[in-house]
């Protein structure tokens, strides 16, 4: 699985990273490829067998890797279990639904409570029977049919779930680690401002420089406090976003560890949107058309009405015997023929091919967004990496040299380091850019991009 670039190439440890194995029931459809080797929570289908989440979920400490945090996130996020137990519902409703009617049993008093003869319960006869509704017109296999397409489709919905948690999951990962260089460049700033500061107040102590330079480096040095603050905030917003991914907003790892300069250039637009197919909300049009078909059939078969049958004992009390009786009740589709259901279920039928259609242009449409991002990130990120950083270091170094020998004031100074700390966290932000989109693009087709590059 390659769900960022910075990640690394193989999970397949990650079985092992969280105790246990995935297996996959006829509920569930085939996983997406991207993050199909990372564990995943099934539901138990016992619900006596199922554990406490919040007994379960670690808070690792330490130092976390993106593999780490994926395997937590897809075995203890409470949206992706939530959606688990969904499936096992709908099997469950699948089951009752394959039930045929269960057979009911009567008593029939007669004769009794009249007056002369049959007066009290001397004449009185009794009739025991069962009835029985026969279900004509395939109703229970195609109620069957029915509530195993709608299970299947939750099966489509818990996928959705999985990508969602696996992209959210590796955003969440990559903004932590773009807060942690910041905070690391607020951190340089800082320290570098403070020296600036005493350096400065030591020329003006020495008489080279005047006053005012001091209050100047005072402000920077007071500046780059605010933003050293500022920037250590957004890091503890960054590991609590993270750490809820897996239901946590305690964190207590020290810190992630990741590549954030690792890059690599998009695959052409063409050839990432032919597997746009792969994407869940997309894939899942397949069983949501045959479910809207299998409601026709289903409310087709109920306009044939179902007999129900009667066999039941007599006992005839003036001749001192028994007998059977028979008989057999068939509603009479006069006013009711269940039109109003077929018709419905039809119109629902057209409307789900204009809804398909409209899912695959917002999928085809958020995938290309997702792209262009992408490769607007990839282009930002090469220009500063080659071009304008080195040019801003070399400026800020040229300008230190000069105030040191005279050459340039202190203003130019600032100025050079303004620049420099701005191009740096430029950098920072087009580097987080490019791997969240990196991220969605792979969501958006269910599918690692570097399996596009190397098919």
């Amino acid at each position: 699985m390659r769900l960022l670039y910075l990640a690394p190439a193989a999970l397949g440890m990650l079985a092992a990273l969280s105790g246990c194995a995935t297996t996959y029931d006829a509920a569930w459809p085939p996983p997406r490829p991207l993050g199909d080797a990372v564990s995943t929570y099934h539901p138990p289908q016992s619900p006596a067998r199922a554990d406490s989440l919040a007994a379960l979920v670690p808070s690792p400490e330490g130092v976390l890797t993106l593999r780490e945090a994926l395997a937590l996130a897809l075995l203890h996020n409470p949206d992706l279990r939530a959606f688990g137990w969904e499936v096992r519902a709908r099997e469950a409703r699948a089951l009752q639904a394959g039930l045929p009617p269960n057979p009911e049993i009567g008593t029939d008093l007669e004769n009794f409570a009249g007056s002369g003869s049959v007066g009290g319960f001397d004449a009185a006869e009794v009739t025991v029977g069962l009835s029985q509704l026969i279900e004509l017109g395939g109703d229970r296999r195609r109620r069957r049919d029915v509530a195993a397409l709608e299970r299947d489709l939750a099966g489509w919905d818990y996928e959705t779930v999985r990508l969602d948690v696996l992209t959210e999951t590796a955003q969440a990962f990559t903004d932590l680690l773009a807060a942690q260089e910041r905070m690391s460049l607020a951190d340089s700033l800082f320290g570098q401002a403070e020296l600036f500061y005493e350096s400065v107040t030591a020329r003006v102590e020495a008489g080279k420089v005047s006053a005012l330079e001091e209050r100047r480096a005072q402000i920077v040095r007071s500046t780059a406090a605010i933003q050293r603050e500022r920037a250590a905030r957004e890091l503890a917003a960054a590991r609590v976003r993270l750490s809820a991914g897996w239901g946590r907003t305690d964190p207590l790892f020290e810190r992630v560890v990741g590549d954030l300069s690792a890059i690599a250039p998009p695959p052409p637009a063409a050839d990432v949107e032919a597997f746009i197919e792969r994407n869940p909300d997309v894939a899942r049009w397949s069983a949501e058309m045959a479910l809207r078909r299998a409601d026709v059939a289903l409310e087709k078969a109920r306009r044939i009405p179902n007999p129900s049958l009667l066999l039941g004992v007599r006992r005839l009390r003036d001749l001192g015997e028994t007998a059977l009786t028979a008989g057999v009740s068939i509603p009479l589709s006069i006013f009711d023929r269940n039109q109003g259901a077929i018709r419905e279920t039809e119109y629902r039928l057209r409307q789900g091919e204009e809804l398909r259609r409209s899912e695959e242009t917002r999928a085809r449409r958020m995938l290309a967004e997702a792209y262009a991002l992408l490769a607007a990130g990839y282009d930002e990120v090469r220009t500063l990496r080659e071009e304008v950083l080195p040019a801003a270091r070399e400026n800020f170094a040229a300008t230190q040299e000069g105030y040191r020998e005279g050459k340039f004031d202190l203003l130019t100074v600032l100025d050079a380091q303004r620049i420099l700390f701005e191009t740096t966290n430029r950098y920072v932000d087009a580097l987080a850019v490019y791997h969240a989109a990196r991220a969605e693009v792979e969501r958006l087709i269910g599918t690692p991009l570097s399996d596009v590059t190397n098919r």
